[in-house]
């Protein structure tokens, strides 16, 4: 079987990719649950990817609910996720609808909490994450790893490590618009989307450099309450039935 890789690309690309795979072949039944999947040394081979790839792909499907490793046995797949937040509805659009819903409840106090308690590293850790989605938005790269780590900056300058527990509890369900994402849901990601994406996160970035409580809690609701109408758009649009069709 040919493999889909080569020793140039970043271990990150590697690795999502072959979480991509073998997440395919779980949710289309080709690995039912109960059975056992290949081991690293198969999936090395096949896929052509070292080992620490094919543990990273494993451990992220394991967190994911897909995979149960068993100590002496092998990896095996899960029929149904067994996940933190899994019994969220089923359609991507409606997740991410959810998730953002949750996020409001969180990140818009962590916002104003940042701007009134960041200390100059955790500062420049928001910028940094700023500027490394421009990087990648330039590259045409994923940018939802980024747009986590602009989320994450920002509920680490809280100096409340509750803040960051949520986030990663919600993980990749954060941004659900990250194509590398279970919960990824695709077209959103134009790049007019993500400059505009862009934008907001200058309004919040700047507003918390500015020690502006109330301008970073309302530039994170703008922001979130931005997100969750373009969702709202897709769902209606979704469930519109092409003209001289029946509902």
């Amino acid at each position: 079987m040919s493999t889909f890789a080569t020793r140039s690309e970043p271990k990150p690309k590697l690795s999502a990719r072959l979480i991509l795979e073998l997440r395919s072949e779980i949710e289309s039944g080709r690995i039912r649950g109960g059975d056992k999947l290949p081991t690293e040394a198969q999936l090395t081979s096949r896929f052509g990817v070292s080992r620490t790839v094919v543990r990273e792909a494993l451990a992220a499907l394991a967190a994911d609910g897909l995979v149960e490793a068993r100590q002496g046995a092998g990896n095996y797949a899960i029929g149904q996720r067994l996940a933190a937040f899994s019994n969220l509805a089923a359609d991507k659009i409606s997740i991410a609808i959810n998730v953002l819903e949750v996020r409001m409840g969180i990140e818009i106090e962590s916002a104003g909490l940042a701007a009134q308690r960041r200390n100059p590293a955790q500062d420049a850790a928001i910028h940094e994450a700023y500027y490394e989605f421009d990087r990648l938005l330039a590259q045409d790269l994923a940018t939802g790893k980024n747009d986590f780590a602009f989320h994450r900056a920002i509920a680490a300058a809280t100096n409340n490590p509750f803040y960051i527990e949520v986030l990663d509890a919600l993980g990749e369900r954060t941004i659900p618009c990250d194509i590398t994402s279970p919960w990824g849901t695709d077209s959103v990601l134009t790049r007019d989307y993500q400059v505009g994406l862009q934008v907001e996160h200058a309004q919040i970035m700047n507003a918390i450099s500015a020690s502006d409580a109330n301008a970073a809690r309302a530039a994170m609701r703008a922001h979130l309450s931005n997100s969750q109408d373009r969702y709202r758009a897709r769902l209606r649009r979704a469930a519109t039935p092409p003209k001289g069709t029946s509902a």
